[in-house]
């Protein structure tokens, strides 16, 4: 974890920003800091193989309603990890990142930084936990209309929610939307003569189903309308609604007990959705992969089925399946730079590719640094690159990127590193799926793009 910076943008690339049309601009802020009480270092921890941090970075990024993620944080560690994941980073000051320190004042920061007006707006008076001297961190850029506060303490949090979210907010059926799930639970609280009833009358036992439904807030994330949080210097004002996550999903890190449970959790989620068994499915649920910039894929066992033939001079040769190429080359059309990247230093590498009007690295011993200069060189982001691959020496690129992808044969030591596991095996289509899945995502954020000037009229009316 950390090490690796390659440059971040903050927008995502292509993305088309705040136009004559009036796009609404969504950036999600995730606050971590270097300190913590319960469990040291917390936002670096991993489950299921990822850094709590860039579990949360990974979940905005997948959400198509977000526009830009922002990392809060005061450490330099946890900034190096989430560049890598794909976040743009704010430099917190030490006095926001006290365990005093609140949440909102990070929040309050992180817009300033993001205000090219300067901070007036922002600041205004200035709540009594933000010191007014402290400069913006980074360049002026544009300020958002929703703000989307994660909180990476929630490792399971589906992206699909947090469109719902957002699209509520837009269309202004609400000014925060926050996650929770739904309870009938009896409360109690401690007096001076024992315990009382929070939600509930001492003497009178309601059954499940007579009680009116109540909701428990998760803390994973809170979408606010901008001018209002701005104004209020909280996250609940005007309209305040739920958005009722699924359960088992709402697990909080705090203490080490939560911290067990969700690697256990991690590892369920994984069987269930079938990332242990090849079965094809998105981390959190089936659907399109991407949004993404890059799609990089091994060679041996991913264009082909690992199998090699030779012949009685020694000469090598493989089977591709056409299909792949086909795909990669509609893919090269719609914007999206395609790379193999390969151990292997036979030729047959380097000639398929330059057939298929792809780039190749082949016959390099390091492949994540490799990847790493390519993705710098290109100006890409980590967390915006899809890889493709099928055996252990690809999993320190699986580790680097936002959307690492293996194929249904795959050896199992890098199954659960996966965010998806292709139906189709090595040599015999897994690129294409790949390919039509990502051409997907593309087709559907076009079309929320045309729709979304929609939404723009409703927030500014």
């Amino acid at each position: 974890m950390g090490g690796r910076t390659p440059p971040t943008s903050g927008h995502r690339p292509g993305h088309p920003g705040r136009t004559a049309g009036g796009l609404v601009e969504v950036t999600a802020i995730i606050p971590a800091r270097g300190g913590s009480k319960g469990i040291p270092r917390k936002n670096l921890v991993e489950v299921g193989g990822r850094s709590l941090v860039a579990r949360a970075v990974a979940a905005c990024l997948a959400a198509s309603s977000i526009d830009r993620v922002v990392v809060s944080t005061d450490d330099d560690e946890i900034a190096a990890e989430a560049a890598v994941a794909g976040a743009q980073v704010v430099r917190r000051p030490g006095a926001l990142a006290t365990d005093d320190a609140g949440s909102e004042a990070a929040l309050l920061h992180t817009l300033a930084s993001l205000d090219p007006s300067g901070r007036a707006d922002v600041r205004s008076d200035g709540p009594p936990d933000v010191p007014p001297d402290v400069p913006p961190d980074v360049p002026p850029d544009v300020p958002p209309d929703v703000v989307v506060f994660v909180q990476c303490t929630s490792p399971f949090i589906d992206p699909a929610s947090l469109d719902r979210a957002v699209g509520r907010v837009v269309a202004g059926q609400a000014d925060v939307v926050f996650s929770a799930v739904p309870t009938h639970e009896f409360l109690w609280r401690r007096s001076d003569h024992g315990v009382v009833g929070v939600n509930h009358e001492l003497h009178r036992r309601e059954r499940r189903q007579d009680r009116p439904t109540e909701f428990r807030e998760t803390g994973a994330f809170y979408v606010m309308r901008r001018e209002g949080f701005v104004g209020h210097r909280h996250r609940f004002f005007g309209r305040v609604d739920v958005e009722v996550v699924e359960h088992g999903t709402e697990l909080e890190i705090d203490e080490p007990a939560d911290l067990e449970a969700a690697r256990r959790l991690a590892v369920a989620r994984s069987a269930v959705l079938g990332l242990s068994h090849g079965h094809g499915r998105h981390l959190w649920s089936e659907g399109p992969i991407g949004p993404i910039d890059a799609l990089v894929t091994d060679f041996d066992g991913v264009h082909t089925d690992n199998t090699v033939w030779v012949d009685e001079h020694g000469v090598e040769s493989v089977r591709a399946n056409r299909s792949d190429g086909l795909g990669l080359a509609e893919l090269g059309r719609r914007g999206v730079e395609v790379l193999v990247l390969s151990t292997e230093a036979n030729p047959v590498v380097r000639r398929r590719a330059e057939k298929l009007g792809v780039q190749c690295i082949n016959g390099c011993d390091d492949k994540v640094g490799a990847l790493e200069r390519w993705l710098f060189d290109h100006g890409i982001e980590a967390g915006r690159t899809a890889y493709v691959g099928n055996d252990r020496n690809d999993a320190g690129c699986l580790e680097l990127v936002g959307w690492p992808i293996v194929v249904s044969d795959a050896h199992p030591s890098v199954r659960p590193l996966a965010r998806v596991v292709t139906e189709h095996p090595g040599g015999h289509g897994a690129v294409r799926e790949v390919v039509d899945r990502v051409i997907e995502e593309i087709e559907r954020r076009t079309d929320r793009t045309s729709r979304s000037t929609i939404g723009t009229e409703v927030l500014h009316g």
